[in-house]
């Protein structure tokens, strides 16, 4: 290198500077793109799992409240016919005992 007036000597080239530091920003992003490429497909090929299982979950969790809803409507006609029969053992308990306490009553 020489010297000329304002610039100094120098002991690097600042072509060659200016080429490395552009090749190696340019690496950074070609790099860069690659790794945002491979994580947005891998990001991508998760949600498209995801949203399956969540459909799948969903479905089950659907198939599950309607066969409750059945057993609920079930449990409900059987409780119904349970009370009905309560009640028809309570009225025959009532006749039987008044069958019962009819000799009595006539020996009185």
């Amino acid at each position: 290198m020489h010297v000329d007036g304002s610039q100094s000597a120098r002991w690097y080239d600042r072509r060659a500077m200016v080429l490395l530091a552009f090749l190696v920003g340019l690496a950074t992003v070609v790099v860069g793109t690659i790794v945002a490429a491979v994580r947005g497909v891998g990001l991508w090929r998760q949600a498209k799992r995801t949203s399956g299982t969540i459909t799948r979950e969903l479905s089950s969790f659907e198939e599950r409240a309607a066969r409750a809803g059945r057993n609920l409507a079930e449990w409900e006609r059987a409780s119904a016919d349970l009370e009905a029969a309560v009640k028809r053992l309570r009225i025959s308990r009532a006749r039987l005992q008044v069958l019962l306490d009819a000799p009595t009553r006539n020996r009185a």
